[in-house]
């Protein structure tokens, strides 16, 4: 799998202090460990980077990509992602889209380092919370 990464989206990234980080793009419709959201209307269209300073067993497939990013994606986000993969930056945004149309208008970033100190319990109240104000 390959994305072209512009320059205006390296440039974002590059002030998110990501140096010798993991880079993830995870799905963010709730069927991901790093995703809040939740609800039909998200599934398979919300994505997000997550910066991580440790790899996850979950996302290993590479994403090869022109900006030297250690990025990888896991097997659930791959059944969305085609061919032509490009991440832009414009107005403040990150979009993502493949050769049929845009995925995401609005990637989201977000650093994560591994943790228990979420329940399950938190999480789904968390999930609840925001899916009543997004669908």
């Amino acid at each position: 799998m390959k994305i072209n990464i512009t320059e205006n989206a390296k440039d974002y990234l590059l002030k998110k202090d990501i140096d010798g980080k993991h880079i993830f793009l995870a799905l963010d419709d709730g069927s991901s460990k790093f995703s809040k959201l939740g609800g039909s209307c998200a599934i398979g269209n919300k994505f997000q980077l997550v910066i991580s300073s440790v790899p996850d067993q979950a996302y290993t497939d590479t994403i090869e990509n022109d900006a030297d990013l250690n990025l990888t994606t896991g097997k659930e986000e791959a059944n969305y992602l085609g061919n032509g993969l490009k991440l832009d930056y414009k107005m403040g945004l990150l979009k993502l889209s493949d050769d049929s149309s845009i995925l995401d208008g609005a990637v989201t970033v977000q650093n994560y380092e591994p943790t228990d100190a979420q329940t399950k319990d938190e999480l789904a109240k968390d999930m609840k919370d925001i899916g009543n104000k997004i669908c």
